[in-house]
């Protein structure tokens, strides 16, 4: 694997400076060549401290892909802009890292996967919490069956008061829903994969907007606008599987509630269960006893030294890359990311209609 792969970045803003870019810049096996955005200034200041040497500057995505030297493209625009830029990407000849979620809609998210089985092109989405410590040792003793048959799940994606105030988080037409579509999604992609169950039946979904209308409101980020504020609050789904598994879908920005968590998740099954609340916990029971155990993930058996591990980001970066070089699947499918665009949407249908929403 000696081969470097010329990448660019469509949208130079939050997610992409707070995650691709420096974990981009730090694979040897990417070399960061282009940049688009909107703002020109935007996207000339991430070229300027992540670019390789002569690396270009772009307003228009569609000229971006007319350079035939790029090879990989990373879409961290709104999600409104998800499927235009992925399709017209896969089409130019670019394998594609999407940001989460896949796209706003179901029929969005098929017409991506269509377009890179039609160029044979490599899709994958963004779902870095895949790739924590913890989640890859516990998704190692769900594959070797250690907490046995897997029938009920919690997708865990709390804020107490941390309501995005900046971009268009809070527009519903650019972002397709609140807290459900922007961190619910992790947390159930997580949980999906775990149990590695992708066959939904039916959907029951709750949606609020409760805190969202007031004025001066506690938040992380300071005061949110209520005139800005078009999204949910809060959301919760019951999600109910073909094989009978049931998983408990909780997300909220703004929520009264003392316990929360993001990108978490709660399993249980025959043999045993796990939570990710204040470190990874496996429960079961040996010899007619209840045991516990929390996972040291920062033990690195050495008196003073607590052992080098990867991030996440930059165990995403490096897997994605190594699928391309390597020509094998990636960690995270598009189908798998299809099947979390559906059951999002369903909920948000349901919420709406008062009804369960059947698949097919």
């Amino acid at each position: 694997m000696s081969k470097t792969l010329n990448v660019a970045v469509i949208g130079c803003g939050g997610i992409a400076n707070g995650k691709h870019l420096p974990a981009l810049s730090r694979q040897d096996k990417a070399v960061i060549v282009a940049f688009c955005d909107l703002v020109e200034t935007r996207a000339q200041e991430a070229a300027d401290q992540y670019g390789a040497e002569g690396a270009k500057v772009y307003t228009d995505y569609k000229e971006l892909l007319k350079d035939e030297n790029i090879e990989v493209v990373h879409v961290c625009t709104p999600n409104d802009s998800h499927a235009e830029i992925t399709i017209a990407s896969l089409e130019a000849g670019k394998h594609v890292l999407c940001e989460k979620p896949m796209a706003k809609t179901t029929e969005e998210a098929r017409s991506m996967i269509e377009a890179a089985n039609r160029t044979g092109k490599k899709l994958s989405i963004a779902y870095q919490n895949r790739f924590r410590d913890d989640s890859q040792h516990l998704k190692d003793m769900c594959e070797k069956g250690e907490l046995g048959d897997l029938y009920f799940g919690k997708a865990i994606a709390l804020r107490r008061r941390a309501v995005p105030t900046w971009g268009v988080f809070l527009d519903e037409e650019k972002q397709g829903g609140g807290p459900l579509i922007d961190i619910g999604t992790h947390a159930l992609d997580l949980t999906l994969w775990l149990m590695d169950n992708y066959k939904p039946k039916s959907v029951m979904g709750s949606t609020f907007h409760k805190l969202g209308s007031r004025e001066n409101a506690a938040n992380a980020f300071g005061p949110w606008n209520p005139e800005e504020f078009k999204v949910e609050d809060s959301a919760f789904g019951f999600i109910k599987m073909e094989n009978g598994a049931t998983i408990v879908l909780e997300s909220s920005w703004a929520l009264n509630v003392r316990k929360f968590g993001e990108a978490q998740t709660l399993l249980c099954g025959t043999e045993g269960g796990a939570d990710m609340a204040d470190g990874l916990h496996i429960n079961g029971e040996d010899r007619s006893r209840l045991i516990e155990t929390k996972v040291d993930f920062g033990s690195g058996g050495v008196a003073f030294y607590d052992g080098g591990s990867e991030n996440a980001e930059d165990r995403e970066a490096r897997m994605w890359l190594e699928a391309i070089l390597e020509d094998k699947e990636p960690v995270v499918k598009p189908e798998q990311a299809l099947v979390v665009t559906q059951i999002l949407e369903a909920i948000y249908e349901s919420a709406k209609t008062g009804r369960a929403v059947y698949f097919d």
